[in-house]
């Protein structure tokens, strides 16, 4: 378990012009954190950088730096500018991600490699970039990728996203197990798995009743994180964690019971899943 506030060097995060980024780069510099925001260059970025530098503590740096996550050198650039404004890195939060569906598993090629060069290469890029140096440098520090519950329960509707989401929590978990098996090394590693969120991703001017604000699953981020959590599995206005786990329990099962790929969404098994769900109150 880490001290946020106690950290001595800064915070990079990716995808931090809106939704989740932008609201975890105002709660770090609101704690006094230097923060440097990574996202696509344009007005966003800007607006961004300067809503968190109005947030910032007296003392906090805060820098925005255009980069696109999908090419590795450009996170190199972003390194050495992270560098450059905070000295070090204790806390790199990858998570950059679009939403767009390329559709079909065997249609739009080039769909499917923007998708998965950004959600899944942009993290594997940021951790590549940053991590040796965390690693190594004897000081506690977290790296926190942001997934998807569609990572782990696969509904039918985009597959792309459910793949790149899919990858970052198999790397996560591999990144993780790495770390706590690096002599010296005080670096953790972490899955954010936000639920129903209300951001830019979501294609709606108002926020649904059933949806978090990217404020609320920051706040669920930082409590998991001060119990040193892995998962950090977030509820949200529509469905409990109980639900998640009985799902999740669910999706796994396919394979111990050999059921059809997708049961949940199979016609011969949708009723035995609606059956599953309500012995369990749901």
């Amino acid at each position: 378990m880490t001290d946020i506030t106690e950290l001595a060097g800064g915070v990079v995060i990716t995808g931090a012009a809106d939704g989740i980024g932008l609201a975890a780069a105002r709660r770090f510099a609101g704690l006094g954190l230097s923060v440097v925001l990574a996202d696509l260059p344009g007005p966003k970025l800007e607006a961004a950088g300067a809503a968190v530098r109005e947030a910032a503590r007296q003392g906090a740096k805060v820098r925005a730096v255009p980069v696109d996550v999908a090419h590795y050198e450009e996170m190199e650039r972003l390194r050495e500018a992270a560098l450059e404004t905070l000295g070090g890195v204790s806390v790199l939060m990858n998570n950059a991600g679009i939403g767009a569906n390329p559709g079909s598993t065997f249609k739009d090629l080039d769909g499917w490699r923007r998708l998965i060069n950004v959600n899944l290469w942009g993290v594997i890029h940021g951790v590549q970039a940053f991590a040796g140096a965390m690693a190594s440098s004897g000081a506690p520090g977290l790296i926190i990728n942001t997934g998807s519950k569609q990572g782990i329960t696969t509904p039918p509707g985009n597959a792309a996203y459910n793949v790149s989401k899919a990858g970052v929590k198999v790397f996560t978990e591999s990144l993780a197990h790495e770390l706590r098996n690096t002599p010296g090394c005080r670096v953790s590693a972490h899955l954010l798995i936000p639920g129903f969120t209300y951001t830019g991703m979501t294609g709606r001017p108002e926020k649904p009743a059933g949806a978090w604000s990217a404020d609320q699953v920051v706040d669920f981020m930082l409590e998991s994180l001060a119990r040193g959590d892995f998962y950090i599995l977030c509820p949200d206005n529509e469905t409990t964690r109980a639900q998640d786990e009985a799902r999740m329990q669910w999706a796994i099962g396919d394979i111990v019971e050999n059921r059809p790929a997708l049961s949940r969404w199979h016609p011969d098994h949708a009723d035995a899943f609606k059956a599953y769900m309500a012995a369990r109150g749901f």
